[in-house]
C-alpha cells in the first residue's frame, strides 16, 4: 500500500510538472500573439512618423507633415479584436453568459404571459411598431443612394475634366462647389427630414433614414475631400487624359465598412461563408426584451406618481443596468457583427472597427477607441484639417470643434429618431464629454481610472434611458397644444402629470 501511495504521489508530481510546462508554453504563445499585435500597432504609428521626418528634411517646411492634407489613414489587413479574443475560451464564456441572459429573458416573458393570460404568448408588438413603414424607408433610402452614387462622382469628374484648362480655376471650383452643396442640402439634407416628418415614421424607421442620411453625407464628403486635391495637383501632360477614380471603386466605397475613401483597400482572398453569420437579430431581440422587461414597466405609469427628486433618482439608477446593456448590444451588433458582415461579403481586409475601449483608463482614450470608423473621419477631416488650416495652432479649438460637431450630429439623430427635442445627448457630449476629455486624459493610467470610466458609462447610459423614456411617455399622454417655438423645444416631461 505504501509503494502504491508513493507511486501515486510521483505520478501527481509528474503531472504537475507537465501542467506547468503546458502553462508556460500557452503563456509564451499568448505573449507572442500580443507581441505581434503590438508590433503592428507600433509599425502603423511609426510609419507616419518616419514619413514626416523625411518630408521635413526634404522640404524644410514649418508645417508638420501630420497636418498636411495629403496625409491620411493607412489601411492594413487585420482582424477584429473580438474575433481574436473569442479564440480564448475564457472570453468566449463571457459571450455565452450574455446569450444565457437572453434565454432567461425569453423564459421569464413566457412565464409572466402564461400567468397573466393563461397561455404561452410571445408577442413582438413593440418591435413590429418600431420597424413599421419599411416600404417608405426603402424608397427614401433608394433615392439617397442613387443621388450619392451619381452626383458627387460625376461632379468631381466634370470639375476635373475642365479644371486644368480653365482660365479661372478658383471661379470654376467655387461655382461647381456651390451647386453640389445646394444639391447636397436638398437631397441629403431636407429630403430625409421631409420623409421622416411627413410620413410620421416610427422610431426605428426614423433612425434608419436619419443614420443613412448621415452616412451618405460623410461618404460623399470623404470622396470629394480625397479626390479633389489629387486631381488639382496632377496636371496631365500634353496628349494625355486626366486620370479619375474608377466608378467601381466609388461604388465599392459606398458599401464597404469605412468612411475614408481610397482607390483600393487590402482585400481578403476569399469570402469565408462559414463566418458570414449574423447575430444582429439576436441583439435586436435582446434590446427588445430589455425595453419590455426593464424599461417599459418602470416608465409607463411613472406619471401617476408626483414628480420629486426621489422618483427621478430612483428612475435614473433603475435605468443604469438596461442602459449599459443597450450600449454593449449596440457595440456588438453594429461595430462587430454588422460591419464584419459587410467586410466579409466585400472581402474588406482592415477590420479594425474598434479597439479595446473597455480597458480605457481615460475618457479621451475611450472616445478614440469606441468607434474607430467615425473617429477616423472626425480626426482626418475635422481635427487634422483644422490644424492644417491654422498652421498647426489652436489644438484645443480643433478638439472642441470635433466635440461640438459630434454633439450636434448625435443630438440631431436622436431628435429625428424620437420625434422630439430633448438635448440630453448634446449636453453629454458638448459639456460632460469635453470636461472628461480634458481632465481625465491619457496621463492617468491607474486601474481606478478604468473603474471611474465604467462608472461614468453606467450613470451616463442611465441618464439617457431615464430621460428619454420619461419624455417619450410624456409626449404620448401630454401632447403639444401648439406649434410655437418654445412649445417645440421645451420637454413635456418637465410639466406633464398624466395621473389626472
Amino acid at each position: 500500500g505504501g509503494a502504491e501511495e508513493i507511486g501515486f504521489h510521483t505520478q501527481a508530481d509528474t503531472l504537475r510538472v507537465e501542467l506547468r510546462k503546458v502553462k508556460v508554453k500557452v503563456l509564451e504563445e499568448i505573449q507572442g500573439q500580443l507581441n505581434v499585435l503590438l508590433d503592428k500597432a507600433l509599425t502603423e504609428s511609426l510609419q507616419p512618423l518616419t514619413q514626416r521626418t523625411a518630408a521635413n528634411e526634404k522640404t524644410n517646411s514649418h508645417t508638420s507633415r501630420s497636418h498636411r492634407m495629403e496625409d491620411g489613414k493607412v489601411f492594413i489587413q487585420r482582424a477584429s479584436l473580438l474575433d481574436e479574443l473569442f479564440e480564448i475560451n475564457h472570453i468566449r464564456t463571457i459571450y455565452h453568459m450574455f446569450v444565457a441572459v437572453l434565454l432567461v429573458f425569453c423564459i421569464s416573458t413566457l412565464a409572466v404571459d402564461y400567468i397573466d393570460q393563461g397561455r404561452l404568448v410571445l408577442e413582438f408588438d413593440l418591435l413590429f411598431y418600431a420597424f413599421g413603414e419599411l416600404g417608405i424607408v426603402t424608397w427614401a433610402w433608394g433615392w439617397m443612394f442613387v443621388y450619392t452614387l451619381v452626383v458627387p462622382y460625376n461632379a468631381v469628374t466634370l470639375w476635373g475634366t475642365v479644371y486644368h484648362a480653365s482660365g479661372s480655376k478658383l471661379g470654376l471650383s467655387i461655382g461647381i462647389g456651390l451647386v453640389v452643396a445646394a444639391m447636397q442640402a436638398c437631397v441629403l439634407g431636407l429630403f430625409p427630414v421631409y420623409v421622416v416628418v411627413h410620413y410620421q415614421l416610427p422610431p426605428a424607421s426614423r433612425f434608419i433614414v436619419t443614420l443613412e442620411q448621415i452616412r451618405f453625407v460623410m461618404k460623399s464628403y470623404s470622396f470629394i475631400r480625397e479626390t479633389v486635391p489629387v486631381i488639382s495637383r496632377s496636371e496631365p501632360r500634353q496628349g494625355e487624359t486626366q486620370r479619375f477614380p474608377t466608378f467601381s471603386s466609388y461604388l465599392y466605397f459606398l458599401f464597404c465598412p469605412t468612411l475614408i475613401y481610397r482607390e483600393s483597400y487590402p482585400r481578403n482572398p476569399v469570402i469565408r461563408w462559414d463566418y458570414v453569420r449574423s447575430t444582429i437579430l439576436g441583439c435586436l431581440f435582446y434590446s427588445y426584451f430589455i425595453m419590455v422587461r426593464l424599461c417599459v414597466p418602470v416608465f409607463r405609469n411613472e406619471g401617476s406618481k408626483p414628480f420629486s427628486k426621489r422618483t427621478l433618482v430612483l428612475a435614473l439608477f433603475n435605468s443604469s443596468l438596461p442602459g449599459i446593456m443597450i450600449l454593449l448590444l449596440a457595440f456588438f451588433a453594429f461595430l462587430h457583427c454588422w460591419l464584419n458582415l459587410f467586410g466579409e461579403l466585400l472581402r474588406f481586409g482592415d477590420r479594425m472597427f474598434y479597439k479595446d475601449w473597455w480597458n480605457s483608463a481615460s475618457f479621451a482614450n475611450y472616445y478614440r477607441t469606441w468607434n474607430v470608423v467615425v473617429h477616423d473621419w472626425l480626426y482626418y477631416y475635422g481635427y487634422r484639417d483644422f490644424l492644417w488650416l491654422s498652421n498647426g495652432r489652436f489644438r484645443s479649438a480643433a478638439m472642441l470643434s470635433v466635440f461640438l460637431v459630434s454633439a450636434v450630429v448625435h443630438e440631431y439623430a436622436f431628435t429625428m429618431g424620437f420625434g422630439f427635442f430633448y438635448p440630453v445627448m448634446f449636453c453629454l457630449f458638448a459639456v460632460f464629454g469635453v470636461i472628461f476629455n480634458f481632465t481625465l486624459n491619457d496621463k492617468r493610467q491607474s486601474p481606478l481610472c478604468n473603474i471611474f470610466m465604467w462608472t461614468g458609462l453606467f450613470i451616463g447610459q442611465g441618464v439617457q434611458v431615464c430621460l428619454y423614456c420619461q419624455e417619450w411617455y410624456a409626449q404620448i399622454h401630454c401632447p403639444r397644444t401648439g406649434n410655437g417655438f418654445w412649445e417645440l423645444v421645451t420637454p413635456r416631461s418637465w410639466s406633464c402629470n398624466y395621473s389626472t
